[in-house]
């Protein structure tokens, strides 16, 4: 079940966290993994563990912001079987805290990042007439979120995306859906809490840790593990949804 073989898989962000625990398993299970990142380092450290485990990836240094430079990758690749739009960034800020240079950051990376990438990947999907696209979103797009205006902006338009496309591209054979995950510990949340909360680390992780009714974060294997299921032939009947994987946040909390 769940195998990739003979499929390229893009993934955005693949050099840490979730998009490297994705690709390092997208590997495993046969595919053809091509990493962008900003981070070329970080992204060169997944290939090579990829390559260790007998995989095959490769990487590009990208900024996903930049259209000109998510074209220049696309047309590189012969097909994309696979699209994970799973780079972005976080900020804290409410509406009237949150400046406009950073509300724009937020924008370029995560709302303008992701449609970058599928501007450039729908034309080969469609004219394979096949494809799966999943977009990383998160349920800040589902519940309101303290302090995360701009961040919750920017994943509420990912959800608007992913059913848009699901709709537009379903008489091509292009599955679209999008997940929502809740905290999940990645170095990006170690090097968060100690930007924004220094001298208070221990305390920020068990505090945002005991947010989710479960008890604790995800890992990002387990949130790799839910990518794989939605972009394998196994998740045929699927397009058009947005799976919560949260720990019991949304459903659970009073």
């Amino acid at each position: 079940m769940f195998d990739l073989k003979d499929k390229i898989a893009v993934i955005t962000g693949g050099g840490s966290g979730i998009g490297k625990a994705t690709a390092q398993l997208f590997a495993k299970q046969g595919a053809r993994v091509c990493i962008i990142d900003l981070d070329a380092i970080a992204a060169a450290d997944t290939v090579e563990a990829i390559a260790k485990q007998g995989g095959n990836a490769n990487f590009y240094s990208c900024d996903i912001s930049d259209q000109q430079q998510v074209n220049q990758v696309i047309d590189r690749l012969v097909k994309v079987d696979i699209l994970v739009n799973n780079a972005g960034i976080a900020h804290i800020g409410t509406a009237s805290t949150t400046s406009e240079a950073n509300f724009d950051k937020v924008y370029r990376v995560n709302v303008k990042g992701a449609y970058n990438c599928l501007h450039a990947v729908l034309p080969l999907m469609v004219k394979q007439n096949n494809g799966v696209i999943l977009n990383v979103s998160s349920i800040a797009a589902l519940v309101g979120i303290t302090d995360r205006f701009a961040y919750s902006m920017s994943k509420g338009a990912i959800q608007a995306m992913t059913f848009s496309v699901a709709r537009d591209y379903i008489d091509h054979h292009i599955r679209c859906n999008c997940i929502c995950p809740a905290r999940v510990h990645t170095p990006f949340v170690d090097n968060f809490i100690g930007k924004n909360y220094p001298g208070k680390e221990k305390e920020m992780f068990d505090k945002l840790s005991k947010s989710q009714p479960i008890g604790r974060m995800g890992t990002v294997d387990e949130i790799a593990t839910l990518i794989l299921y939605l972009c394998s032939d196994e998740a045929s009947f699927i397009t058009g949804c947005d799976y919560p994987i949260d720990g019991g946040f949304i459903k659970l909390n009073n």
